[in-house]
């Protein structure tokens, strides 16, 4: 079969530009770090990542996007070495934190970003690579090519499965549009252009989180909208008042999501950097 012409870098590239320009400013993450790594053990996604993985102790991994140690923390008894890379210094903190705090001595932190020179941050072959939840990039197919050149096992990547973690009734009673991310489908569909032949799996979650009154929820969801001004502020809480529901002395927003991500890997083959090169 030969799949249709299509540009995937550049839908990517398109649905990135409308989505997460901010999120490439670490910035953002600077914010965001101290809640960001007990959300994703909440709810089982760290455990899930790691199981797919299977980790083997001779393994050495790069962690591109490693946050405060999501997964490189409860990764590091399981293989020799780890090298931890993200460009907020506040995540990078708080993993240094974590590591002396547990004695962990086989991470190596390192402050860098995708788009920079890995050879002259000293950062050299792995045998296994991981983008958590960190493709936050404008070439796509470029980073696919450096994860090749950086891993000489295997790869493991995890995206977005339709709006992901973000509740687009949050965000549009703010009164802003959504922009859902680039779903996982444009990924594998590139992956499989560039001539790799990748393995999918998904990590599931039913979401039903409850709270205390409208104030709690309201500050529970200000991630889902960077910089909230006081009008989105006002506007959301009033749609919450209008909407939570109460349950078992709780209140909750109605009907129940299933937050998806998508764990995409692959044994590392050589790539011919020419091939689709569109």
């Amino acid at each position: 079969m030969v799949l249709p012409d299509i540009d995937w870098n550049g839908v990517w590239r398109t649905i990135q530009a409308e989505k997460h320009a901010s999120r490439r400013d670490p910035k953002l993450w600077e914010k965001r770090a101290p809640d960001f790594t007990r959300r994703a053990e909440a709810y089982g996604y760290v455990g899930r990542f790691i199981a797919i993985m299977n980790p083997q102790p001779d393994w050495s991994v790069l962690d591109i996007g490693c946050a405060a140690g999501t997964l490189a923390v409860p990764l590091a008894p399981f293989v020799n070495r780890i090298t931890a890379l993200d460009p907020s210094d506040a995540m990078l903190a708080l993993l240094e934190k974590r590591r002396q705090k547990q004695g962990i001595t086989n991470i190596d932190i390192v402050k860098g970003r995708w788009e920079e020179d890995w050879d002259k941050l000293g950062i050299g072959v792995h045998d296994v690579a991981i983008a958590s939840r960190s493709l936050v990039v404008e070439d796509l197919r470029g980073a696919v090519l450096k994860l090749q050149r950086h891993a000489a096992r295997q790869i493991y990547i995890s995206t977005l499965v339709d709006d992901g973690p973000r509740d687009r009734r949050i965000v549009e009673a703010a009164g802003r549009p959504f922009h859902p991310g680039p779903d996982y489908i444009v990924v594998y569909n590139l992956l499989r252009q560039m001539g790799i032949c990748a393995n999918v799996t998904f990590i599931c979650k039913k979401k039903e989180k409850t709270y205390k009154n409208v104030e709690d929820a309201l500050n529970s969801m200000r991630w889902m909208v960077h910089e909230m001004t006081p009008e989105e502020e006002a506007k959301l809480r009033n749609y919450l008042c209008k909407n939570l529901v109460k349950e078992g002395g709780r209140w909750k927003m109605p009907g129940r999501r299933t937050v998806r991500w998508a764990v995409i890997w692959w044994q590392k083959e050589r790539v011919d950097p020419n091939v689709a090169s569109i």
